[in-house]
């Protein structure tokens, strides 16, 4: 198993748990937008261009502090035939700033757990390795598909949100299918009952929806 180290610059503070950060780096010319989003045990990295559109990789998974550093199992991986990674060590040094707005109605994570359709409600087996899953931090969200087992990558979007009034709200920043969908923003009706996240409205193809995400507990 290949291990991958990176360097996250982040406050010399203690972070709390729930954390969204932003930086930028320069590449062959580009100006690379690096996303880290982070709750008490999940940590997603996300490096994309914004101008033009250019989704480069995302990668994620359960962590663990190992002393100064985090130790992530990945779960998925978008660049993984290429560099066959599972496993990342992401050590703090100093500097950038966290980006997180305030806390919402929906952080979490969530998975796809089914849809409404005119024959009613078909649900979707969580527990399987085949997943859809969106994490909604403090005003941002990214939602992946991928494979626990084989490590194949589906697709990711991402990009800021609000959740209001029960109305949904998503500014799409990165997609991985599709750059042209970059800036639209798609509004949803969503209502939360128990574990279960209802939201409705348009898909970023302009087709009708009615999705079902559940709490992912484990």
């Amino acid at each position: 198993m290949k291990k991958g180290l990176i360097f996250i610059t982040l406050f010399t503070y203690s972070i709390s748990l729930a954390q969204v950060f932003n930086f930028s780096t320069k590449r062959e010319g580009k100006i690379i937008n690096h996303r880290i989003m982070m709750d008490k045990d999940y940590l997603i990295e996300t490096q994309f261009v914004s101008d033009p559109p250019e989704f480069i990789l995302t990668r994620g998974g359960f962590y663990t502090n190992k002393g100064n550093s985090y130790e992530v199992a990945l779960e998925f991986n978008s660049n993984f035939e290429s560099d066959a990674l599972k496993t990342l060590q992401i050590e703090p040094t100093e500097s950038w700033k966290r980006s997180s707005k305030k806390p919402l109605d929906l952080n979490g994570k969530w998975l796809m757990a089914g849809r409404v359709t005119e024959e009613g409600e078909r649900r979707r087996d969580t527990s399987k390795p085949r997943k859809t899953m969106k994490f909604l931090q403090n005003g941002y969200f990214q939602w992946i598909a991928f494979h626990t087992e084989t490590f194949k990558f589906f697709g990711s979007g991402g990009g800021g949100y609000t959740a209001e009034n029960q109305t949904y709200t998503e500014e799409i920043e990165f997609f991985s299918r599709n750059n042209k969908s970059v800036g639209r923003v798609l509004p949803f009706q969503y209502s939360v009952n128990g574990s279960d996240w209802h939201h409705k409205g348009k898909s970023s193809k302009g087709e009708p929806m009615h999705e079902i995400w559940t709490k992912r507990i484990y």
